[in-house]
């Protein structure tokens, strides 16, 4: 027996809970057919020019319905007679390449086939002006040289970063999405105590130098079902994302108890978060320029998506992963990204451990409680599926307390197997 597994002997992973979080639950019930009404408001049916070119921005945060909404937008420029084609907006991600930005695409269910034109992938970008500081502003190259008229897609929702009147969104959609990686690293070259100053001033310049006609907008509620959607033409998207914005801070996940002691994330990954979990919901921030929400002592995580397709971005932010989630990092993909966002804290690996098991009880031994029965233990499947979560048998007296708390079980055991991981890793909620 090694040292480390001498250390954690005798430390007890307390029974668990499994408890209902209750949110506002406002959603809409017919996304298809609200996006075609904000479509075909006046103002944006008379952007679209018979026979012109139309590039769709498209990201890749795992928008809920991302392909119906490309599908249906799609489907409205071709109605009125414009000639769409895709291009990924999403700055360094997909490990800053035209093949792996367009991977994360088909894995969307965003290709070709699936929503009815072209994908033009590429990195090439061109500069369509500067800001007062003279930081370059660019602009994906394809969609500047062989496009009429640009629009996108993006969703509102509070940056894990940086604090400021957009943070991210339709804003940010603009000069980091649309800027490729020259344009995201430009942005981010300064850091995020000028990040969202920056943002606006870029996204300024692109809207006065760039034919982009219009954007659609999304907010999520904390089942991650879009509540509300918005096309609004170029002239008004920086005061669309700011007034959205507030109503996409109070509509985020969260974990309904102010302090805990060790926090579990079954899983991280890019289609959670920019970051692989958000901060926003762990409280665990990798930027001083961002705070609030949860207030937790240990955070372990253990496993990463297949979807991020090895990138651990946000893991720095832990203290502790399985050897199962290092084994499927892929390094220069979390580089790539990170040192971009200029947030290497982010990148930092954490203690890794052989099982679930070690990780459980190294994050409760160094979690200073004196009583190790009594932890204030959570545990979430990741940072977007908060409906159903667990907690250790000591938090339920509180949870009684709370009426967006309904407890679903009596006290159980969790089960490892005989290499110490989770029989319940999947899908447990």
């Amino acid at each position: 027996m090694n040292v480390v597994k001498r250390m954690l002997e005798g430390i007890p992973v307390p029974r668990m809970v499994r408890v209902n979080q209750t949110f506002n639950t406002e959603k809409i019930s017919d996304v298809a057919g609200k996006l075609k009404a904000e479509l075909n408001k006046p103002e944006i049916v008379e952007k679209i020019c018979p026979g012109k070119r139309i590039a769709i921005g498209v990201g890749s945060r795992g928008l809920c319905n991302i392909d119906l909404l490309v599908r249906e937008t799609v489907a409205f420029l071709k109605e009125h007679g414009a000639i769409p084609f895709i291009v990924p907006a999403m700055g360094s991600h997909g490990g800053a390449t035209a093949e792996g930005q367009a991977e994360i695409l088909a894995n969307l269910g965003v290709t070709e086939a699936t929503v009815g034109c072209p994908i033009v992938s590429s990195m090439d970008v061109v500069q369509i002006g500067k800001i007062a500081n003279g930081l370059p502003v660019y602009m994906d190259k394809h969609a500047i040289e062989e496009a009429d008229g640009i629009i996108y897609i993006a969703r509102i929702k509070p940056h894990t970063a940086f604090r400021n009147k957009s943070e991210s969104g339709l804003v940010k959609m603009i000069t980091i999405g649309l800027g490729k990686h020259k344009g995201a690293s430009t942005c981010h070259s300064y850091g995020y105590g000028s990040m969202g100053e920056n943002l606006l001033q870029m996204a300024e310049v692109a809207l006065k130098n760039s034919p982009i006609l219009f954007a659609v907008g999304t907010v999520e509620n904390a089942y991650d079902e879009i509540m509300h959607i918005t096309v609004v033409p170029a002239e008004k998207i920086i005061e669309e994302d700011q007034r959205l914005l507030p109503v996409a801070k109070a509509n985020i996940p969260r974990i309904l108890f102010d302090q805990i002691d060790v926090l579990i994330v079954d899983r991280i990954g890019k289609e959670m978060s920019g970051e692989g979990m958000d901060p926003n919901v762990t409280g665990r921030y990798a930027s001083p320029y961002a705070s609030g929400g949860l207030q937790v002592k240990q955070i372990a995580v253990l496993d990463l998506t297949e979807k991020s397709h090895g990138n651990a971005s946000g893991m720095g932010t832990a203290d502790y992963i399985t050897r199962r989630l290092f084994e499927k990092i892929n390094f220069e993909a979390v580089y790539a990204n990170l040192i971009t966002a200029v947030l290497p804290s982010a990148a930092k690996t954490p203690i890794v451990l052989d099982s679930d098991y070690d990780v459980f009880r190294a994050a409760i031994r160094t979690s200073e409680v004196p009583d190790w029965e009594k932890v204030r233990l959570v545990r979430i499947s990741d940072t977007m599926n908060l409906k159903t979560i667990m907690i250790s048998e000591s938090m339920v007296a509180e949870a009684r307390q709370n009426p967006n708390l309904t407890i679903l079980t009596d006290p159980f055991e969790l089960q490892f197997d005989v290499n110490g991981n989770l029989i319940d890793a999947e899908g447990y909620c």
